[in-house]
């Protein structure tokens, strides 16, 4: 090969060279990789014993600040900064649990559907993605008739979403929601509540599948109703027991993680009696914590399972699970 003498073309060549060393190695091996822009699928999966539980995300709602009362608005800055929060809306979570006993599919609760705004109604696409079909539920548990927990029960076409599945409410709920009189004497601001449950019950209501319990007693193995009226008339925890191992569904029990739990006196405007729903709530977070029950949350942060604990004098702490794998 010979020497290349010319001046000229050294230059060039040096020139080349500069310019490839200045734009970097990166650029030139590696094409630019496209964003993805997609979440996971909505569901978290572990074992109670013998039944397998999934955690199932709906979406979320934006919760204003001011309708947390018996708590000063400096108090509300104070811990949602603690947590990392500036905003004046609380980003509050909706969950779903789906238990299978192994003879039963039972979902407890089912979202907000298309109801209750578009930021709700991922139950079904959770679901499936977790390997389940919506036409394979036996029961759905409602802990109360609120539209974020009712609005799923309706497909996209206002039909039942779970052809096969009985619902089971507690009878006091049931009154309450399904009772013209109380729609009839209700404030204006609740009355789409009162339509959104009634469009969600009625054609379950018509087949013959909507079944209403009392004194906790749901004919499902493994699975009882435990009331913590307060929020609503008739509302419901759920106990699922498999062998020694215990999961309490506690509903509406908590709006806001960052609040509540540090806070147990601090109540949402859609408590319908307050001082109950308070009373309520210090014992259950007190039972909690002593007997260390693992609790599933349908407004925590999903997948919403965890434990609570004492956190200062009057106070209590949120201690979610880890991410673990199914032995």
């Amino acid at each position: 090969m010979k020497c290349i003498r010319s001046p000229q073309i050294l230059r060039v060549i040096c020139m080349l060279v500069s310019l490839l060393l200045l734009s970097g190695p990166l650029s030139i091996i590696y094409a630019e990789a496209p964003m993805v822009k997609t979440q996971a699928p909505g569901y978290y999966r572990m074992m109670l014993g013998q039944f397998e539980i999934t955690a199932l995300v709906d979406g979320f709602i934006d919760l204003d600040t001011q309708l947390m009362n018996n708590v000063s608005e400096t108090k509300i800055k104070s811990l949602l900064d603690l947590n990392f929060s500036s905003s004046p809306k609380m980003k509050t979570a909706v969950n779903v649990y789906l238990i299978n006993t192994g003879s039963k599919l039972v979902l407890v609760d089912a979202g907000g559907g298309k109801a209750f705004g578009p930021t709700l109604g991922e139950v079904e696409s959770s679901m499936k993605a977790a390997g389940y079909d919506p036409e394979q539920v036996d029961a759905v548990l409602i802990t109360h008739m609120h539209g974020d927990h009712v609005g799923g029960l309706l497909d996209a076409e206002n039909k039942p979403a779970f052809s096969k599945a009985f619902v089971h409410v507690s009878k006091a709920e049931s009154d309450f929601w399904l009772s013209a009189a109380e729609a009839l004497k209700a404030p204006a601001e609740m009355k789409a509540l009162f339509n959104i449950a009634h469009d969600a019950a009625d054609p379950y209501v018509a087949l013959g599948r909507w079944k209403t319990f009392e004194n906790g007693d749901l004919s499902l193995p493994g699975i009882k109703a435990v009331p913590i009226p307060g929020h609503t008339a008739g509302h419901c925890a759920f106990e699922v027991r498999s062998g020694s191992d215990a999961f309490l569904i506690i509903g509406d029990l908590v709006h806001s993680m960052a609040i509540q739990f540090a806070l147990p006196d601090a109540a949402i405007l859609f408590d319908r009696d307050q001082k109950q729903a308070i009373s309520v709530r210090q014992a259950l977070f007190r039972r909690a914590a002593d007997s260390r029950i693992l609790i599933g949350g349908m407004h925590m942060p999903f997948p919403g399972i965890g434990h609570i604990r004492f956190a200062g004098e009057k106070g209590y702490a949120w201690v979610p699970i880890e991410f673990a794998p199914i032995p």
